[in-house]
């Protein structure tokens, strides 16, 4: 399959430029060093990337077999209002990543991680900038009284704690974090755009697969340096340490769950055949992949810890020690990561604000189950205004002051002060400039090493 490239119309283009140059400072650092770190990939463009030759017929629902629409007037309306529900969200998360990373990456030990991220952060910028491109390409009036201009505006004003989904209204505290968000959160956007592939939205469709390929470098990003973290940990460095990593999965974990929707829902996405799955479905998907990477870090810790042990070796030790709860050759239950239970620390879908352990006990007692939060989430984490509110609505909830619903809907609450983000209205008021020349190379695919 070969690849077409466009851009925005030039005020709306120079408008994300001035996102970027207000959210994304050091994009000239990554542009200056990119032969150096990426030497065999083409270099990063601003643009929309569109698959040809995908299927033309819609793949799943109750459309299954008929020509895929081109156009959101040759939608249902209500299949067209989830879709256009989908582009904003999606676009949405895409900017908000970019607003919660920049906070943390000048604290990255290492200049290659670093670079990383800072990649990540620029596709993820293409990423929105593709979602743009698909409310401006298409008339949407059909759904929405709002035009493009003003759906593209209301997205690049803004800023974490306005986001649409919860796990991108959270602040960063660490470099750790960043990471450990790319291995788990990005890896929610993996789920997504591989369902979203066979969208009966052509456009959609067409949109993933090259945003499919720079997810995987996304992945790598996160995995790569949690594999060295656990190995460093494992030989005794004190930088990154196993408990550290733990608590950090502890409090993503549950929010990449969330991402997936209530456990109940998604029957309509696949009965008008926007996704192939249902939420509780791809969710456990996600989960039990999840797991497995874990369980790559917990194998890498223990050959670290024992070098001379082959990786056969070394997985039935780890898989003796899981099972047993025992200590085999100085290596502890405790030493390993876990992956919580499904339930814990959630505040949306069915298990929001049930009171349930990382193991899965449950808990009577609201401060009994806060302690054990205390004992299992970043310190630094239970200290900011996104705990404080999970808490006041637990508290609000056990007493019957609050219901289930109401504290569901008011999660996330980050507050701010100061305005609204300085590229609210960037729509209009961007000066206009000449745009570069956007060529039609597609770029190799990057897979996680």
């Amino acid at each position: 399959m070969s690849t077409r490239t466009t851009q925005l119309p030039r005020q709306f283009h120079n408008a994300v430029v001035k996102w970027r140059d207000t959210y994304l400072q050091d994009y000239p650092y990554l542009m200056e060093n990119w032969e150096q770190y990426f030497p065999t990939d083409p270099r990063f463009e601003l643009c929309a990337y569109h698959e040809l030759g995908m299927c033309s017929e819609v793949e799943v629902g109750a459309d299954k077999g008929k020509p895929k629409a081109v156009r959101a007037s040759e939608l249902a309306p209500e299949q067209a209002q989830h879709l256009l529900g989908a582009i904003r969200a999606q676009a949405s998360t895409e900017f908000g990543s970019i607003q919660q990373h920049r906070g943390t990456l000048a604290r990255a030990q290492d200049a290659e991680e670093q670079i990383w991220i800072l990649r990540m952060m620029a596709e993820e910028l293409r990423h929105g900038y593709q979602m743009l491109h698909l409310l401006m390409e298409d008339d949407w009036s059909c759904v929405s009284q709002d035009t493009s201009a003003d759906m593209v505006e209301e997205i690049l004003s803004m800023t974490t704690g306005s986001h649409v989904l919860g796990a991108f209204n959270i602040e960063f505290d660490s470099f750790v974090d960043s990471v450990v968000f790319c291995a788990l959160i990005d890896r929610v956007g993996k789920y997504q755009l591989e369902m979203q592939r066979v969208s009966a939205y052509k456009p959609m469709a067409e949109s993933m697969p090259q945003m499919l390929r720079e997810e995987a470098f996304h992945l790598a990003a996160g995995v790569v340096p949690m594999r060295r973290w656990m190995q460093r940990a494992a030989r005794g460095e004190v930088y990154v340490t196993v408990d550290s990593l733990q608590r950090t999965l502890n409090k993503w974990l549950p929010r990449g769950l969330e991402m997936f929707g209530d456990e109940r829902g998604g029957g309509t996405n696949v009965r008008f055949g926007l996704k192939p799955m249902k939420n509780a479905e791809a969710q456990q998907l996600y989960y039990e992949e999840v797991a497995k990477v874990v369980h790559d870090l917990n194998v890498r810790f223990v050959r670290a810890r024992l070098p001379k042990l082959e990786r056969d070796e070394a997985k039935a030790l780890l898989d003796r020690i899981l099972a047993e709860g025992t200590t085999e050759q100085g290596i502890s239950h405790q030493d390993l990561l876990h992956v919580p239970d499904m339930a814990f620390f959630r505040r949306r879908g069915v298990p929001a604000f049930e009171m349930v352990g990382v193991d899965g006990e449950r808990y009577e007692d609201v401060d009994l189950y806060l302690r054990h939060l205390r004992a299992h989430l970043p310190e630094s984490y239970l200290a900011s205004s996104d705990f404080q509110d999970y808490v006041v609505r637990l508290r609000k909830i056990d007493s019957g002051e609050m219901t289930l619903a109401d504290a569901v809907r008011q999660m996330p609450a980050l507050r701010r002060v100061g305005g609204t983000c300085i590229c609210s209205k960037a729509v209009r008021w961007v000066v206009e400039e000449e745009l570069p020349v956007i060529t039609a190379a597609a770029p190799e695919e990057v897979l996680p090493s």
